[in-house]
């Protein structure tokens, strides 16, 4: 099976610029849950530091952790270029520990899907757990497994055109529902460039998380005081929502 490591460091280049074309929009949300807590905070998966940085800028005690080599030297060199200084390392959400305390720890852009085992899963909510000081909340998202789009989408190939460094590259995905009883879903993906030619290629695999699974898994590590919402404005989660977003908290 794919290491999730090998996938982001293939895709460490490219990352920022594809993933801008998407437009994702939960920056801003999680700029303003790290704002509004008194303490640190520690971000899984921050990758290139798309969201880490920004907390940095807005003065927020912050910190990261990524399974990605190639990804954290992006996030090291991007925040020189910017005169900030990161505190992220190299470790999984299902096996890192802190010597201090977090008020608030964020698990955005699909990270905790990344958990393909109920050992994983479990793993990496009781790491959270352990790290939140007193009170502390632990807010992700992930894309809510839609049954439409998984049979009409699935197994087609899609794409997004994206500039970088003066050229424009199409980014092309296709998901495949790799094991049907355990939900594992493959994600093939390359860059090609003007001319068509693949530049990269890798593959990632991910579990789908329904929302009664994931309560399971919360109150099965500790936190049995939690919220979720279906977009990052508080919104009603109904069969129509994209994102689910969680807040967790524990004692």
């Amino acid at each position: 099976m794919t290491r999730i490591e090998d996938y982001f460091d293939a895709w460490s280049e490219f990352y920022d610029a594809e993933l801008a074309a998407r437009d994702p929009d939960d920056v801003g949300f999680y700029r303003e849950r790290a704002s509004a807590v008194d303490g640190p905070v520690l971000e899984l998966g921050c990758g290139t530091g798309r969201i880490t940085l920004e907390l940095l800028a807005d003065g927020v005690d912050a910190y990261g952790i990524d399974v990605s080599a190639e990804m954290l030297a992006t996030l090291r060199e991007t925040a020189a270029e910017r005169g900030l200084d990161p505190s992220v390392r190299q470790a999984d959400q299902a096996d890192f520990a802190f010597d201090r305390e977090f008020a608030l720890v964020i698990g955005p852009a699909d990270v905790f899907l990344y958990n393909l085992t109920i050992a994983e899963q479990t793993a990496a909510l009781e790491n959270v757990r352990d790290a939140l000081a007193s009170g502390g909340e632990f807010v992700f998202s992930y894309f809510t497994p839609d049954l439409d789009t998984i049979c009409e989408h699935y197994g087609t190939e899609t794409t997004v055109e994206f500039d970088y460094d003066g050229t424009t590259y199409t980014a092309a995905s296709r998901l495949v529902l790799e094991d049907e009883v355990e939900r594992i879903v493959r994600a093939e993906r390359a860059v090609r460039d003007e001319n068509g030619e693949t530049v990269v290629e890798a593959d990632s695999v991910f579990k789908l998380l329904p929302k009664r699974e994931m309560e399971l898994l919360l109150q099965r590590a500790g936190f049995d005081d939690y919220e979720v919402y279906g977009d990052f404005d508080d919104g009603e989660l109904t069969a129509d929502s994209f994102d689910m977003v969680w807040v967790a908290r524990c004692d």
